[in-house]
């Protein structure tokens, strides 16, 4: 077994008492979206309950975090990073036959007609399986009463805050076509008190509906919890930065967002006109006349069911790119500019929001620190314990040797990962991306140049190898000269592109290399090259090593499936392949999988537990 880091020094940050609460040791875990798996008893999607038998796997595994994907409710959008409701968890994942105080059995015919209709195990989710689930959960809620339902009025009273606001929204859109509240009557969209009353009494039952689903979610969701904890696993949660600009929480605090801005990101190497999400920013300036009220509920409500959550998107909190409404869409976020403006205040306006986060939840920040990120930030992160996130295959000597870093240099205070969910994972990156560029980053560069890359990609790159838009050199392009007699530039000149040649040229051989393997023994991705770039990421500083389920599970020589369509999500595209993917095993066949005991002996072998 390695020696572990000493990691005692975290317990003097500001997230002091969060760590002696979960404990100063080396923990390893998994990331695995609830929508991705499923068990024999689920009902088209994987459910709540399914968590306890992701539990059980990480026991089997010597492993003790489960993250999760966000759980709010996405309305009928399934996009987890665009929400409905900061609070509200999606009632897809409510198993039926677990609800509280109801008595099913006389539903159970049309239940396993839903099962049957929507079967689980397929390579894509099928989200038409909420609106089936959601008719039979109306058919059930109207045969409850409850006055009989123990539990229901109290937490209607302890999430007064956020469930009346949210259940009337689901309402009103119901009712206005699932129409944006931007489009609704003047009344309803500015909230006059005397419309919103007879709205309450004239559909108290669908209302009511809503936050009964509400509650059977805490229930199952607490529940899950419970029993991590009897088995010492931590469950993390994912709090997105923003929230949908067509949510219950912008129509119920629009003074709490800048309506007339939409955040996004500003042009960098891979979007030349920047990126505009849609989900408005933040009014710092109001949230804080408010006590910070939003901020504070939000993490009180998530409490019930986390134990770690990862901020997403962390440099937001510390500034974040705004754009006008008034630009058209094809611009971008070319016409941006940060918020807060001045540079100088970036670092106290993000250290005093993290600090109010820290103070006010038991639940340990991680942070998403990935992209363009200000220094300020890292360190701040690191000044308060608060763990960032080091990605195995970014970890390399930039700008210098380029080559990959020893895990030993890690961050202690980080989240070590082979990828995350809006990567492709270890088969994918080594087969499709190891050692090549991005066509459209590369002909980008060419053209700031007056470079006709048309004119000399096939000099540089072999085209029969053209793969997801990848490049791959020419081996015969083995020095920088010959790459820069080929482009007709200077180094001087061609730096852009020169530095893409140096970053991927010989990656594959330093990867290799790293992982103490012979240059040129590897092509595919064999049980050989996973083990030990799994045992690479264990290995390293970081108090916390956390993998996507898809890279433990290639491991298996028998999960045969296509490595890059193994994937979470494609960022900067809109495609049913985003936010839909399931494995091929079912959790109950996960469980009595061989490779369970060698990723113990990994785990085991670096002190991870």
């Amino acid at each position: 077994m390695m020696q572990s880091p000493d990691y005692n020094y975290l317990l003097s940050t500001m997230t002091g008492a969060q760590w002696k609460r979960i404990g100063i040791h080396r923990r390893a875990g998994v990331v695995a979206p609830l929508f991705s798996v499923f068990s024999a008893n689920s009902t088209g999607i994987g459910e709540l309950p399914d968590i306890h038998l992701l539990v059980d796997w990480c026991k089997a595994c010597g492993m003790s975090i489960i993250q999760l994907l966000p759980m709010n409710d996405t309305g009928f959008g399934f996009r987890p990073y665009d929400a409905q409701s900061m609070f509200a968890l999606d009632s897809v994942y409510l198993r039926l036959e677990k609800l509280k105080g109801a008595d099913i059995k006389p539903f159970l015919p049309h239940l396993l007609k839903i099962k049957n209709e929507f079967p689980t195990g397929g390579p894509r989710v099928d989200y038409r399986i909420k609106q089936a689930k959601i008719k039979l959960l109306w058919k059930i809620f109207s045969s409850v009463s409850l006055e009989e339902a123990g539990g229901f009025s109290t937490f209607i009273k302890d999430n007064a805050f956020w469930i009346e606001d949210y259940a009337l929204f689901k309402v009103i859109k119901e009712k206005n076509g699932d129409m944006s509240w931007e489009g609704w009557s003047d009344d309803l969209k500015h909230r006059k008190d005397t419309t919103l009353y007879a709205f309450r009494e004239t559909y108290r039952s669908n209302i009511l509906f809503h936050q009964w689903l509400q509650w059977q979610l805490f229930e199952q969701f607490r529940d899950a919890k419970s029993y991590a904890q009897k088995n010492n696993v931590l469950l993390m949660g994912d709090i997105p930065f923003l929230v949908s600009r067509d949510s219950a929480d912008v129509w119920s605090h629009q003074d709490c967002f800048k309506l007339d801005l939409s955040s996004g990101a500003p042009p960098d190497l891979l979007y030349s006109k920047g990126q505009r999400w849609g989900m408005p920013p933040f009014n710092w300036d109001r949230i804080a006349q408010q006590h910070y009220a939003y901020i504070v509920e939000k993490l009180r409500y998530a409490q019930n069911f986390y134990d770690l959550y990862r901020i997403d998107h962390v440099v937001g909190i510390f500034r974040v790119w705004s754009i006008p409404l008034s630009e058209p869409p094809e611009n971008g976020g070319l016409n941006g500019a940060f918020d807060p403006a001045d540079e100088n205040v970036w670092e106290k306006h993000g250290k005093d929001l993290l600090a109010l986060m820290v103070k006010h939840s038991d639940m340990l920040a991680c942070a998403e620190d990935l992209g363009t990120v200000p220094n300020c930030c890292f360190k701040v992160l690191n000044e308060m314990g608060i763990p960032g996130i080091d990605v195995q295959r970014w970890m390399r000597d930039w700008g210098k040797s380029y080559e990959f870093k020893l895990t030993n240099d890690y961050r202690k205070c980080a989240l070590a990962t082979i990828a995350t969910h809006d990567m492709s994972n270890l088969c994918a990156w080594w087969d499709f991306e190891c050692g090549t560029v991005d066509e459209a980053l590369f002909r980008r560069n060419c053209e700031k140049k007056n470079i006709a890359f048309d004119s000399i990609k096939e000099k540089l790159f072999d085209v029969n190898a053209l793969r997801h838009g990848r490049l791959r050199w020419r081996p015969e392009i083995d020095t920088e000269d010959k790459l820069l007699a080929v482009l007709g530039t200077t180094s001087s000149e061609g730096w852009a592109l020169l530095d893409m040649y140096r970053g991927s040229f010989k990656e594959k051989q330093q990867f290799l290399q790293f992982l103490g393997m012979e240059s040129g023994t590897q092509e595919g991705c064999s049980t050989t090259f996973i083990k030990n770039a799994l045992t690479r990421i264990q290995e390293s500083a970081c108090i916390f090593s956390i993998q996507l389920i898809q890279d433990y599970l290639d491991l298996d020589q028998l999960y045969e499936v296509d490595p890059w369509e193994n994937r979470i999500n494609f960022p900067g595209t809109l495609s049913e392949k985003n936010w839909t993917l399931v494995l091929q095993l079912s959790l109950d066949d996960i469980l009595a999988l061989p490779i369970n005991s060698v990723l113990k002996s990994i785990n085991e072998s670096c002190g991870r537990r």
